[in-house]
């Protein structure tokens, strides 16, 4: 309990201590209690816990109790996120502040339940010397944030949630509809687990069928912040009519976009010609121009604290749900032609081999000539079209890309070519055409120039010693590695794993393969066996690309990273306004794994409304052969995906046939013991497509004649000592 102050109005410092050392909550009423404060001493306090709370000495909590500024209250609301080592990890439901939410380690107590994800709790807060501990005070409802979004049915028996989460595989029962009716996406708030679990209806959000209904089930499921407030809104259009100041000038040099011809905004604009200093004999000298962000999304406004919320900007087929409002991210910052624009220039002087070898930062202004797409300038530059632009700009730039481009197979990065589907929706935002989108040149053009800008912003940033969010990607771990090669050894080929794995490893075994189907199936496997890349403030390089730093400079529109790396750089080299503040500076590593986090969410919500695109693409094809490809071995059975378009749907066991099978886990293959049938990844089948549910983006499969089917029978692999199924089991032996 907090000792018992002296009468009288306190001062900052023992409003401050008060408020630290109390062990229920603070508001006004309690602190003018405590010091016994008069009628006219409370009018003062007021106006002193206003202008500490504006200063940011003081943060307001549920119910107008205070606690320190950037910290947590003694008693609040916390939402479990995790478990990590068995103990639970929660973040503040409610956080306002400019940093993002601490993680806070939960102490249980063991007479409770043991607490799972998305549980809320009332929780005592104790400050360690390793961070923030929570005790559990009690368990509350579930807040309308993890209500389960689904389509309500109704049978005999009452009514029914059909949640769109497929990992979800049982109905909830509902005992209040609201205003919902079958067939309505809803959101329901769950009571009770196991069973005995039931809903009730929080909120209609219309037909799951209609148009844009795909992209909003992802928003909703994956808690996608997809509205800004009246104040961020109104601080954008202030902010886009700010004047843009004294600058570099680069009106005169014909700057330009080059986009997919869908963008919805241009962060990049690019320009080349051959350097004229005979100190770079050959060379080239270049710019690659980007948004200056961090000009108009100040720290701390309102803009900056939804757009680091979002930390990225979310792409739909229907729809963006971008970082910035569009007063900025399709306005002002988005560099369109023939306008005056605000950027942050990198000026590289390229040598003739490729070599980057020097670079400077400015703030500058642009007036781009053209916002080209990709088809656009491929077609120029091969000739196919005529454009203006293609002698006097596009020319001089693809010289000089050819150089970078030296550079570029010098180093051997990671060379996978995946295919990505694209989906192509009619006016009526009904699925047309389902495609993979064409790699050209072009798109490698000016990937070589982001990543050239995006290595000279990291290296800038080591030389003034600053702090940088880097764009991490290590290396594979070795199980991944030992697993890629026993796969590889399976097919017959050999994985070199030396005291040394570079990308070039992978290359050299991806060379050696000529049938295009098996090249797509190990190029999946070796794509699986990367690890996944994230921001950090530790410099442990890019693996996939071959450097040894690399940081985000090239995106401020659509990445929060970006934005961060741009303020880094206007505080290391004065260049003016909106640099990175010191309150940043010691919160970049959770604001790292912030953003990290939202980028993992936006990629999973990108996959999962593509999925439900693809199944209502494939529902009038039910009860129709097609044909698929094994992207999956499992246990449990096997993965498909239809050729062309993709989506995956479960082949379960027990529909391979009454025999028992052996599921190798290396070879990643299933066996049948007595008849010797094989599926292995990337094995092509002709399959009946039994379901298609774009509700949750599931699809399911079924042989043409029924289980045990003979025809793709190929010679299993020889294993070594295998040992022989136990007698009397019909299960499949797993491999330790």
């Amino acid at each position: 309990m907090a000792k018992r102050p002296t009468p009288g109005l306190p001062t900052r410092e023992q409003i401050l201590s008060f408020v630290e050392e109390s062990s229920s909550p603070v508001g006004k009423r309690e602190i003018a209690k405590a010091f016994g404060l008069t009628a006219q001493d409370k009018i003062l306090l007021k106006a002193m816990l206003k202008d500490m709370a504006n200063e940011g000495l003081l943060d307001s909590g549920p119910g107008r109790a205070f606690h320190k500024g950037g910290g947590l209250p003694k008693v609040t609301v916390l939402k479990v996120v995790g478990i990590e080592g068995g103990r639970a990890v929660a973040v503040p439901e409610s956080w306002a502040n400019d940093t993002p939410a601490p993680k806070v380690r939960v102490v249980e107590g063991r007479k409770r339940a043991a607490l799972a994800m998305g549980d809320r709790i009332l929780a005592r807060i104790e400050e360690t010397g390793r961070g923030h501990l929570a005790h559990v005070m009690k368990k509350i409802g579930a807040s309308s944030e993890d209500a389960l979004l689904g389509v309500l049915r109704r049978d005999p028996s009452g009514w029914y949630l059909v949640p769109t989460d497929k990992k979800l595989r049982f109905d909830l029962k509902i005992t209040d509809i609201g205003e919902a009716d079958a067939g309505d996406l809803v959101l329901a708030e769950q009571s009770g687990r196991g069973a005995r679990a039931t809903g009730r209806v929080v909120q209609r959000l219309g037909n799951p069928m209609a148009p844009r209904s795909f992209s909003l089930i992802a928003i909703h499921e994956k808690g996608i912040p997809n509205v800004f407030s009246e104040a961020a809104e109104a601080e954008a259009e202030k902010a886009a009519k700010l004047p843009l100041g004294d600058r570099e000038d680069l009106r005169n040099l014909p700057l330009l976009t080059i986009d997919p011809a869908d963008a919805r905004d241009h962060d990049d604009a690019v320009w080349a010609a051959s350097d004229d200093d005979p100190a770079n004999p050959g060379g080239f000298k270049a710019i690659v121009a980007i948004a200056d962000v961090s000009f108009y999304v100040r720290p701390g406004s309102a803009i900056d604290r939804e757009a680091r919320e979002r930390g990225n900007s979310v792409y739909f087929p229907d729809r963006v749900v971008p970082m910035l409002p569009e007063a900025l991210s399709t306005d002002a910052c988005s560099l369109n032609a023939n306008a005056d624009k605000a950027v942050l220039a990198c000026h590289l002087t390229i040598a003739a081999d490729g070599t980057v070898k020097a670079w400077r930062f400015t703030r500058a202004v642009m007036h781009g000539v053209a916002n080209l797409a990709y088809e656009t300038v491929q077609d120029a530059i091969d000739g196919k079209i005529e454009h203006a632009l293609t002698e006097s700009v596009l020319r001089p730039l693809w010289t000089a890309w050819t150089a970078l481009k030296a550079a570029r197979d010098r180093r051997d990065p990671l060379a996978l070519n995946m295919p990505e589907r694209r989906v192509i929706l009619d006016e009526k935002g009904r699925i047309a055409e389902i495609r993979v989108r064409e790699q050209l040149p072009a798109h490698q053009l000016i990937e070589d120039f982001m990543i050239a800008a995006n290595v000279a912003a990291a290296k800038a940033l080591e030389a003034k010693a600053s702090p940088v969010v880097y764009r991490v990607h290590e290396k594979p771990s070795r199980e991944k590695l030992v697993a890629l090669g026993d796969y590889v050894k399976s097919l017959g080929l050999s994985l070199s794993l030396g005291q040394v794995v570079t990308p070039t490893t992978f290359n050299r075994l991806l060379a050696r393969i000529t049938e295009p189907a098996l090249l797509e199936q190990v190029s999946e496997q070796v794509l699986r066996s990367q690890a996944q890349a994230f921001y950090g403030t530790d410099n442990l390089g890019h693996f996939g690309l071959a450097l040894g730093s690399y940081a985000h400079f090239t995106s401020p529109i659509r990445r929060y990273s970006d934005t961060l790396v741009h303020r880094a750089l206007v505080r290391a080299y004065k260049l003016g306004e909106g640099g990175l503040t010191d309150e940043e500076m010691r919160a970049l590593p959770r604001t790292a794994e912030h953003i990290s986090m939202t980028e993992r969410r936006a990629m999973e919500a990108e996959r999962d409304t593509i999925d439900r695109y693809v199944a209502a693409y494939l529902a009038q094809h039910v009860g129709q052969i097609v044909r698929t490809r094994i992207s999956g071995v499992t246990r449990f059975g096997l993965f498909a995906s239809v050729e062309g378009v993709g989506g995956d749907g479960l082949i379960p066991m027990s529909m391979l046939g009454a025999e028992r099978f052996h599921f190798d886990e290396s070879a990643k293959t299933i066996e049948g013991l007595t008849t010797g049938v094989t599926y292995h990844v990337g094995q092509r089948l002709e399959l009946r497509l039994a379901d298609a549910n774009p509700i949750s983006g599931a699809l399911r499969f079924e042989f043409p004649d029924g289980p045990a089917p003979r025809a793709g029978k190929r010679p299993p692999p020889q294993r070594k000592g295998r040992p022989p199924l136990p007698k009397g089991t019909g299960k499949v032996r797993r491999k330790r």
